[in-house]
């Protein structure tokens, strides 16, 4: 990147963050307390930089993120990446939703790297999101970028949407899948990964 186009994201993420801060200020007062107490007066920046840090995805695109990283390669053999912890923004409540993904595919000649399938995570997840696109997204987007046979994608997250209010349940855990080409038509494929991909507990 140079220098100039540098000093341009700088200025755009100096904005956002003042932006938000002032927001946060908002906030704080609208709950009752004072943004420039002691314990408060650093608070609204704080939570601007983790906010803006949260949903960074949406600054990232898929072909940045696998860029160099995908490989031609015969194999022909399930690739499994299980256990890739999670986080996430419920857009309903912007609460977190917190756990564990494991995706698998069947390759088509080509490979993607094994951190760039972690990197493609966590371009959806730090975003608003809900768990169900999420999981979609994530599978529709390996599909895209190196065609396999077929891809699956399992997660499990623990919201806290749910823990903190309404129905309080603090062991309620939520599974979703998405299951494309093989790994939808074919049972045995599709009940390999999920005896091999299957998610060890959090």
């Amino acid at each position: 990147m140079s220098a100039l186009r540098e000093d341009d994201a700088k200025l755009a993420k100096d904005k956002r963050i003042n932006e938000f801060t002032k927001s946060y200020q908002r906030i704080i007062e609208s709950i009752g307390e004072n943004s420039t107490s002691k314990g408060l007066l650093k608070t609204s920046k704080c939570a601007a930089e983790v906010m803006l840090c949260f949903t960074k995805g949406y600054e990232q695109r898929i072909s940045d993120v696998v860029s160099g990283a995908i490989f031609d390669e015969e194999c022909d053999d399930m690739v499994i990446v299980k256990d890739i912890d999670i986080y996430s923004l419920c857009e309903h409540h912007m609460v977190p939703f917190f756990g564990k993904v494991s995706i698998g595919y069947l390759p088509n000649k080509r490979v993607i790297g094994l951190s760039t399938i972690v990197r493609i995570v966590e371009v959806f997840s730090h975003r608003l999101q809900v768990q169900e696109r999420l999981t979609r997204q994530i599978a529709e987007a390996i599909s895209e970028v190196i065609e396999p046979r077929g891809v699956g994608v399992i997660i499990e997250c623990i919201h806290m949407c749910m823990v903190m209010r309404g129905a309080e349940k603090i062991n309620a855990k939520t599974t979703t899948s998405s299951m494309l080409g093989v790994f939808r038509k074919d049972p045995k494929t599709r009940e390999e990964f999920l005896s091999l991909g299957k998610i060890n507990e959090f």
